[in-house]
């Protein structure tokens, strides 16, 4: 079965840090650029983070940049978004998709998406 399952979301107080896990089950991550997506109580879904299938390039909303660290392991397919110095305004579910054939830009405006997660809730409070 093709399926993405996030992990490792929580409640964390302000200035904590939490490590999200997406990993993929039933096809190869190798191939496939993924983005982390997030999604806070009464808005629209926001790109957060994505990274490359070829060379590794990655992108970072200008929310999170300096705090989320995106990567990705390959051998055990499995990328992970290390998030630093979390806010309250970080409270939100976050998706992580995968995608081939497509680019980065792309992602963003949530087309050439094969698959998504079903979520992991984060919540940030004291």
């Amino acid at each position: 079965q093709v399926q993405l399952v996030e992990s490792g979301g929580g409640l964390v107080q302000p200035g904590g840090s939490l490590r999200l896990s997406c990993a993929a089950s039933g096809f190869t991550l190798d191939y496939y650029i993924i983005g982390w997506f997030r999604q806070a109580p009464g808005k629209e879904r926001e790109g957060v983070s994505c990274i490359s299938s070829s060379d590794g390039s990655t992108y970072y909303a200008d929310s999170v940049k300096g705090r989320f660290t995106i990567s990705r392991d390959n051998a055990k397919n499995t990328v992970y978004l290390q998030m630093n110095s979390l806010k309250p305004e970080d409270t939100a579910v976050y998706y992580c998709a995968a995608g081939r054939h497509t680019t980065i830009q792309v992602m963003l405006y949530y087309y050439g998406i094969n698959y998504w997660g079903k979520g992991t809730l984060v919540t940030v409070s004291s």
